[in-house]
């Protein structure tokens, strides 16, 4: 039934240098490169665009959020993805959603559709029809362990990160229910302003990408394996 349906975005491919990121985002570029990737998967390191000190920057960061009130970060491979339609709601989301809202860069992302009549699913490489980067809603928050007596130890923290989906457009629906939500270049100035806490403003932005944004092929199921990482992941099953 619609439950065995995977009601998320659990991959993506993130193959840029992030200078070249960095620049597409009018960002500063961050120190260290992660590794490049055609199979990010949950509890992976990915980049994200944050304003911190008023200014816009790449940072490496956790995917999967981890409230600064966890107890034990491991809560965070939950928490991959936030439904935009219940941000409000969530104790997890409500704080980020108003002062730490960040942009996850990605080339693209795979889904997989039900086959009728099969255990498998089929999956698919989506992707800008112009091939320029995808630029997804997240959230994100910083952890930090505690001591024995429950005092917070004050050190670098744990960055982490989720991805903020909306209901799926005409183009997606047919494989899928979800989508991640793309923000349009003139909503990145206010999503990122931690000061901006316009609700309805804010949410404005949480639906879903035009109709003709994303285009989108079948792939092998190569991708199922996150120990598979290479560009052979999204080409073109044979027609």
């Amino acid at each position: 039934g619609p439950a065995t349906v995977r009601a998320m975005c659990g991959r993506f491919t993130s193959t840029a240098p992030p200078d070249q990121i960095a620049a597409y985002f009018d960002a500063e570029a961050p120190e260290a490169a992660l590794d490049p990737s055609y199979n990010v998967a949950p509890t992976n390191d990915i980049y994200t665009v944050v304003v911190e000190a008023d200014t816009r920057r790449l940072v490496p960061t956790h995917w999967g959020l981890v409230p600064f009130w966890a107890k034990d970060p491991k809560i965070g491979s939950k928490m991959i993805n936030a439904r935009a339609e219940t941000l409000l709601e969530k104790n997890a989301y409500k704080s980020a959603f108003r002062k730490k809202r960040c942009i996850i860069p990605v080339d693209g992302f795979y889904e997989w559709a039900v086959v009728p009549g099969e255990k498998r699913k089929q999956p698919y490489y989506l992707y800008r029809a112009d091939g320029e980067p995808l630029a997804f809603a997240g959230l994100w928050a910083t952890w930090r362990p505690k001591d024995a007596e429950g005092e917070t130890i004050e050190d670098e923290g744990l960055r982490s990160c989720t991805i903020i989906t909306t209901s799926a457009n005409d183009t997606i629906a047919p494989i899928h229910d979800r989508m991640p939500v793309v923000l349009p270049p003139d909503a990145w100035e206010p999503w990122l302003d931690p000061t901006v806490d316009d609700m309805d403003l804010l949410q404005s932005f949480l639906v879903p990408a035009p109709n003709e944004l994303i285009t989108m092929h079948k792939v092998s199921t190569e991708v199922n394996s996150v120990r598979n990482k290479g560009a052979e992941l999204v080409e073109p099953l044979p027609q």
